[in-house]
């Protein structure tokens, strides 16, 4: 009974929504996964629990009145129980982004201060959503910091050169490359401004540079966590046809968005890594925007099929309960839309993933949907 409790005020169902993130920001930031990756992983599972415990410690009270069987109002778990539990996950959690390096230990820093932030004082606020969507923002974030600099900095694998980034007009979203010392001067250049999540990393210019990259993906993925999050606040009573509504024009104009290939990029790598000579393994590098002489490639070769397929389960997944919502706005089906919201970031972490051109990285990720579907039906993700 006891692990059964701990089960359900930690979300073990919504767990397997995380991983994803790191990997997303692997793929936007234009590496494959690594060492550095897998400690994101970690920390990221760690900050995410620590949030789930913190939250129904924060809410105890409320729920009381609306949710009795919760594990710490039905007396199953101890307020002071759950709330060591989320200063031992955060901490664990930073611990393990500072061994990836610093620029990830800054944005995990971010993204702890956030989930407490969210859970102490902001859930119940105007700003709750926007919270929460930087959170998960920065959940991807931390996977782009993270890659390749747990193997020596923002040089990924191999004994070659830096790839710093350049300006210049055919730099793209992600950004132009090239080999040559990691330097403050390349690594403030871009879009990003000196006040940009880039000059939060220090010493570690290079890796400013894959992090600008990844903030599309983060914006997206952000963007969808803010009306999962919106629609949450009316699941104990229901009642907002409102909210589900907006919620699914939110996740059209998402699908939208993931389903184009994301510009310096150029479809699928096939292992996500280029080799380099004499086999060398070297980071994917992004390409430069779309010129005349280079075309983005059309929806009907592999990768656009690809991209197609995890968009439209990304819909589908998130869609449907929403649709139930707005014609219904009872609580079990509030929830059950946020519960379809929750398990659609996977989908759309791997079309994320796609969009960078890293298929392969996103059909890892979608394997992660069967496990998560599975003990959604034992314990709820919300």
């Amino acid at each position: 009974m006891t692990a059964r409790a701990w089960a359900e005020l930690l979300r073990v169902s919504a767990l397997f929504t995380v991983p994803g993130d790191a990997l997303a920001g692997a793929a936007a930031s234009g590496r494959r996964p690594d060492r550095g990756t897998a400690l994101a992983v970690g920390a990221s599972l760690c900050l995410y629990e620590a949030g789930m415990a913190l939250n129904d410690w924060a809410d105890r009270d409320e729920d009381a009145i609306d949710r009795p069987h919760r594990p710490i109002p039905s007396g199953r778990i101890a307020p002071g129980a759950a709330l060591a539990a989320a200063g031992a996950l955060t901490a664990a959690g930073l611990g393990l982004a500072a061994r990836a390096g610093r620029p990830a230990l800054a944005v995990a820093t971010g993204l702890a201060a956030t989930v407490w932030a969210y859970d102490l004082r902001l859930k119940h606020t105007p700003a709750g959503p926007a919270a929460m969507a930087a959170a998960r923002g920065l959940d991807l974030l931390l996977g782009a910091a993270a890659t390749g600099a747990a193997a020596g900095g923002a040089t990924g694998p191999g004994p070659g050169p830096a790839l710093v980034p350049v300006t210049g007009p055919a730099s793209g979203e992600g950004g132009a490359y090239r080999k040559g010392p990691a330097s403050r001067k390349g690594a403030a250049s871009g879009r990003g401004s000196a006040a940009g999540p880039g000059a939060a990393l220090g010493s570690e210019p290079a890796t400013g540079g894959f992090v600008r990259g990844a903030l599309p993906a983060a914006a997206l993925l952000g963007a969808h966590t803010y009306t999962v999050t919106a629609v949450s606040r009316h699941e104990a009573h229901g009642g907002s046809t409102a909210a589900p509504l907006a919620a699914l024009g939110a996740v059209a104009a998402l699908s939208a968005a993931a389903v184009h290939e994301q510009r310096g990029r150029r479809g699928d790598r096939g292992t996500d890594a280029h080799l380099g000579p004499g086999g060398r393994g070297e980071p994917h590098r992004p390409n430069p925007g779309p010129t005349h002489d280079a075309p983005e490639p059309l929806a009907g070769t592999a990768p656009g099929l690809v991209r197609t397929a995890l968009t439209g389960s990304y819909l589908r997944t998130a869609a449907v309960p929403l649709l139930h919502a707005a014609l219904n706005p009872s609580p079990p089906l509030t929830q059950r839309a946020v519960g379809g919201g929750i398990r659609a970031m996977i989908p759309l972490q791997a079309a994320l993933a796609a969009r960078a051109g890293a298929v392969g990285t996103g059909l890892a990720v979608m394997a992660l949907v069967p496990i998560a579907r599975a003990l959604s039906r034992k314990v709820s993700p919300t």
